[in-house]
């Protein structure tokens, strides 16, 4: 008796130090106070995408011609408030992974070729006609900009019909490991120019900002911080330990440089590069002209335009956002060692970014929404994925996507620090790549030139494009526009290529890593691997019942729906097996020993 209560005291012990490290999953909930700094911190990183598309899409098309430097914050307050939306969309019916929706470079390449590619001359009369961006003289958006809107919803609802049809989760199954590790290469890579333009606006401020979260991150990733709260049982009191360096190795770096070059500002030591300063308001004074409150309606300023270029940009633009989000969905598995997901999970996914999409092209965004690659490669330095935390910072993100006026807070944070946050977080979308490797044979040669070759021409051929944009003239702007697009995002053709040469080029399947699930692990052997796959993608019992209806349980909507084991879970599983669940998810939304479900030893 003393030894079963001995080994089961060493077992509650070695799955509290399991908790601790591996920080929260999926399905458990953090501590209220906790569960906003996380919410904060993954806002944070998504201001740095935010930032990074919308300065460039603006500095573009205020290249084009138009004043608008009064409205490029509502704008960014459209795309926030439009990502609060898809987020919530996307935690609750999409994958149910804790991933944040964010505008991203898939968005922004087809956006800026279709307005470099605009004919600025009238047919009609032969002369020049200066399209300006914004009509001042109306309440309505121009045409340059209710095409990029019109874009935006072609390319949600074609998302929406290729999750429905299925495509996605077909795909999925054909995506072995030396598909999935190319294309993260390419994802982590593709982001380099970009951010080495932030950093390059103080290289001191960037790097100080990399120091500091990996000091937090890795060296002080065991710093324990103990927090006590009050038991149900009166006059009784327990102390909770987090890892508070590493959930929050990002926000408190960010937020201790950005209050030193404030002071540094204020006390004219010397000045710092603002978004500002890039592309937005030029004039200073414009800035007394953003509004406090402004929630953002369908037709405010007119309907988004239907164009033949605006389909063939929402074409680029759905195919490439749609693969890279099926590789951020199982990177974000692999991260937070949860199991691979379902052929539906990819079909939810890819139908809720479709939705959040099109609502954003709608409520007047110019660009659309799709999974953040530096809020999912977050996970991996934080270790900390609760979908809890992720809701909360949707709800923050419709906050602020509100007042155009707290948005315009987010550009306050200089250039550099936005740089150092993309540095580090798209490096863990590469290193994620490389854990793909294990299971596959890298002494082939096969292998070996698939694998080069995709990175390489994933990352030539766009670079070339863009120098040479003339290279392709098919006297059809429509083509000219897609072809363009298609071939200058880097995610698209890497991709593409490999998934080409991985499933044409001969090869045994233990040489191409595929006994082992996609994913690269092993997990449906390990005890517990239903329960696990239900707990991270399994949709709330409502949904469920609707979908199980028999008018639902036909085309296109059986392609979304959960599989049999996972929807009939709560039928088919035992009161023992219950009891260990909610043993592992805990009682009170704590921290669980870890993902995999471990009986837990009677001490009678």
């Amino acid at each position: 008796m003393c030894g079963s209560k001995s080994d089961s005291k060493a077992n509650e012990e070695t799955a509290q130090e399991r908790s601790q490290r591996r920080g929260f999953r999926v399905h458990q909930n953090p501590p209220w106070f906790l569960n906003i700094l996380l919410a904060v911190q993954h806002v944070v990183i998504q201001s740095s995408v935010l930032v990074l598309v919308h300065s460039l899409l603006n500095q573009n098309l205020q290249e084009e011609g138009g004043e608008w430097s009064q409205y490029n914050y509502q704008f960014m307050a459209t795309s926030l408030f439009s990502s609060g939306i898809s987020t919530l969309l996307q935690t609750m019916l999409g994958t149910r992974l804790p991933l944040l929706q964010a505008p991203s470079m898939e968005f922004l390449i087809p956006a800026v070729i279709l307005t470099s590619q605009k004919d600025h001359r009238d047919n009609r009369n032969g002369t020049e006609v200066n399209y300006t961006l914004l009509q001042t003289d109306s309440v309505s958006w121009s045409e340059p900009v209710r095409e990029l809107q019109g874009a935006v919803v072609i390319a949600g609802i074609l998302q929406i019909l290729l999750g429905l049809s299925g495509v996605c989760g077909v795909l999925s199954l054909h995506c072995g490991p030396l598909v999935i590790a190319p294309t993260l290469f390419i994802i982590g890579f593709s982001i380099f120019k970009e951010a080495a333009l932030f950093c390059s606006a103080n290289w001191g401020i960037a790097a100080l900002v990399v120091l500091l979260i990996i000091l937090l991150s890795q060296h002080l990733h065991s710093c324990y911080f103990p927090f006590w709260r009050p038991k149900r049982a009166e006059g009784s009191s327990r102390s909770d330990q987090y890892t508070l360096c590493r959930m929050l190795s990002i926000l408190l770096p960010v937020v201790c440089v950005w209050i030193v070059c404030k002071s540094l500002e204020a006390a004219h030591i010397f000045p710092q590069k603002h978004v500002e300063e890039l592309a937005f308001s030029r004039d200073r004074n414009t800035s007394n002209l953003v509004p406090w409150l402004w929630i953002p309606f369908p037709g405010e300023r007119g309907l988004p335009l239907l164009t033949v270029r605006s389909l063939a940009a929402g074409v680029a633009a759905a195919l490439s956002a749609g693969m890279c989000s099926q590789e951020c969905y199982m990177a974000t598995a692999r991260l937070l060692e949860a199991p691979p997901p379902p052929p539906q999970a990819y079909n939810r996914g890819l139908c809720m970014e479709g939705l959040g999409s099109t609502i954003a092209g709608m409520l007047g965004s110019v660009t659309g929404v799709t999974t953040s690659v530096a809020n999912a490669c977050a996970h991996g330095l934080n270790q900390c994925g609760s979908r809890q935390s992720i809701q909360v910072s949707a709800v923050l993100c419709l906050l602020l996507g509100a007042s155009p006026k707290l948005t315009q807070l987010l550009a306050t944070i200089p250039l550099a620090v936005h740089g150092g946050i993309l540095s580090v977080t798209y490096t863990v979308a590469i290193a994620t790549g490389i854990t793909y490797f294990q299971n596959t044979d890298m002494d082939s040669g096969r292998n070996i030139f698939n694998i080069g070759f995709t990175v390489f021409m994933g990352l030539l051929v766009p670079q070339w494009v863009s120098k040479n944009p003339g290279c392709i003239v098919t006297g059809v702007q429509s083509i000219d526009v897609l072809l363009l697009s298609l071939l200058t995002i880097p995610v698209f053709l890497g991709g593409v290529l490999a998934f080409l040469l991985d499933n044409t080029v001969s090869g045994t399947a233990q040489e191409r890593g595929l006994p082992a699930d996609v994913s690269g692990s092993r997990a449906p052997a390990v005890p517990g691997y239903s329960e696990q796959l239900a707990l991270v993608y399994g949709l709330p019992s409502g949904v469920r019942k609707l979908l199980a209806h028999r008018h639902l349980a036909t085309f296109p909507f059986c392609t979304i729906s959960p599989p049999e084991e996972v929807s009939t879970l709560e039928e088919v599983t035992s009161a023992e097996e219950r009891a260990d669940l909610l043993l592992s998810c805990g009682s009170e939304g704590e921290a669980t020993p870890n993902w995999h479900k471990e009986k837990v030893p009677n001490s009678e």
